[in-house]
């Protein structure tokens, strides 16, 4: 299986000029030493929506992929929803990926399961593919409902599948899990390769179950993903790559990770 290693950029960085420079560099060592070229790992990066149109076409001839951080939940396209950007503009954009249910969009916007489903279809309905972000938060952790949690928010693809069904014929394609524990998050704290490796073939095994076509859905790590620690995730055949949060503001940083990926699907 081809494994995946996506930069979210989060809000970073601040200026036009700190991105061309953060560009520069990765497009530079991605020419040099031909890691995106490489059979096996695919690049992505997701900048800020104010950042997303220039990103992508500085992207638009090379083997990075651009995705967006989030889309509107209340239309596919227009409307009156002021500082909203639609699945429609982020992919006239350029992006051609977005990154739904991240951890901070749950808690910091009250993201809900009907909300998430319906970000899912727009996405979907415009061609965008989804990174879509579960994750268990620290108290929930160390009172071992991982894995209820987990269920919980992957029931919004289950209600996509029932509900959308000429939406999701090639879901398996359009469709990545990324495991984010909300507690390793920038925090420096990481899970043993043993804990996301069975949280992982939970995932796989519970989304197997909602459609026959999803028996091989890819499952990302997120969570204090680093150069060190990249290739322990990487040994491991549930980990089908890595959502990468401040190590990709680095093209060093961002590339070892994906080189250790890389290796290990080789």
């Amino acid at each position: 299986m081809q494994a995946w290693v996506i930069g979210n950029w989060k809000q970073n960085p601040a200026t036009s000029h700190d991105v061309n420079a953060l560009l520069d560099d990765l497009l530079t060592a991605v020419d040099t030493q031909e890691q995106a070229n490489a059979t096996g790992c695919q690049l992505m990066v997701a900048p800020s929506c104010i950042h997303l149109a220039s990103v992508s076409a500085r992207l638009k001839d090379s083997p990075v992929l651009c995705a967006a951080q989030d889309i509107s939940a209340h239309s596919a396209n227009t409307g009156a929803y002021t500082g909203d950007c639609s699945a429609q503009q982020v992919a006239d954009a350029g992006a051609t990926w977005t990154i739904l249910g991240h951890s901070e969009r749950r808690q910091y916007h009250q993201e809900s399961h009907d909300c998430l489903l319906q970000k899912m279809t727009h996405a979907l309905t415009q061609g965008l593919g989804v990174i879509f972000c579960i994750g268990e938060t620290q108290a929930q952790y160390d009172a071992e409902e991982t894995l209820d949690v987990i269920d919980a928010q992957l029931a919004v693809v289950k209600d996509l599948l029932a509900q959308q069904s000429e939406l999701t014929a090639n879901l398996s394609e359009r469709l990545i899990i990324a495991y984010e524990p909300v507690w390793a998050i920038g925090t420096g704290k990481v899970p043993t390769v043993q804990e996301v490796s069975a949280t992982h073939q939970h995932i796989k095994q519970t989304v197997a179950g909602f459609a026959d076509s999803l028996d091989s859905m890819t499952v990302l790590y997120g969570g204090s993903v680093n150069a060190d620690n990249a290739d322990s995730f990487a040994a491991d055949p549930m980990i089908d790559g890595a959502l990468v949060g401040g190590a990709s503001l680095k093209a060093e940083s961002f590339l070892a990770i994906a080189d250790a990926f890389r290796r290990a699907t080789s």
